[in-house]
């Protein structure tokens, strides 16, 4: 678990709060009234990169927690900073539906050997599982895959202890496919070109010198 401290947020405009190092947020859930806080940018930003949305991030005001889940990050389009969060409070006991990024592991030998294709159908899988459970991501390792068409499916995953399949387990999640051959065409002959270039190389060797044309030419002079 990941720990966050935050402040209460007033009337302070989000300029402000950005001039000295922190980002404007706010916390909601289904039994937590919305709530405007802010965060350090930086401490924001180094959980965010190893939490993600999947993983528990305690909110910490004082002698108040808060566990949430990083439910949105509102980035600056030119920069790339971060400078709004929304956090999703979660209640204690209750199973929460989340999508889990997918890790690929291990080397496939349809690859490696038969110059097949990897497809990673999925890269997220939806599971169900109670705040304390719920992993980062989920390892799959793909050196089953060993010939053209092996596929992995979602019910092959396998899922922590503790953690429940929400994706429909017969859905694809990589499959290897066949190497696409390339086709050289060769461009059509043109018959017609063959032919005109026959006749001209005969009237050439008709006119040239010595030729049966010239010299009845040169009797009648």
């Amino acid at each position: 678990m990941f720990k966050l401290d935050i402040k209460k947020r007033g009337v302070e405009s989000s300029s402000a709060l950005r001039d000295r190092g922190e980002i404007p947020a706010v916390y909601y859930g289904r039994k937590e009234k919305t709530t405007p806080i802010s965060v350090s940018r930086t401490e924001f930003i180094k959980i965010w990169k190893k939490a993600g949305e999947s993983s528990i991030v305690s909110l910490s005001d004082g002698p108040e927690t808060h566990d949430s889940l990083i439910k949105d990050v509102d980035v600056d389009p030119v920069t790339g900073v971060a400078r709004h969060a929304d956090f999703y409070v979660i209640e204690k006991g209750k199973k929460l539906e989340v999508d889990i990024p997918i890790n690929y592991l291990g080397i496939s030998p349809a690859v490696k050997d038969l110059g097949g294709i990897l497809i990673k159908v999925m890269h997220e899988l939806k599971i169900e599982a109670e705040p304390k459970d719920l992993p980062h991501n989920i390892d799959l390792d793909i050196s089953v895959l060993t010939n053209f068409d092996d596929q992995i499916l979602a019910k092959d995953v396998k899922l922590p202890q503790g953690v429940e399949l929400v994706t429909g387990p017969d859905e694809v999640v990589a499959l290897i496919s066949k190497p696409v051959e390339e086709k050289v065409e060769e461009a059509p002959v043109d018959l017609s070109q063959i032919e005109i270039s026959e006749k001209k190389g005969k009237e050439e060797k008709e006119g040239e010198p010595g030729s049966d044309a010239e010299q009845v030419s040169s009797d009648k002079k």
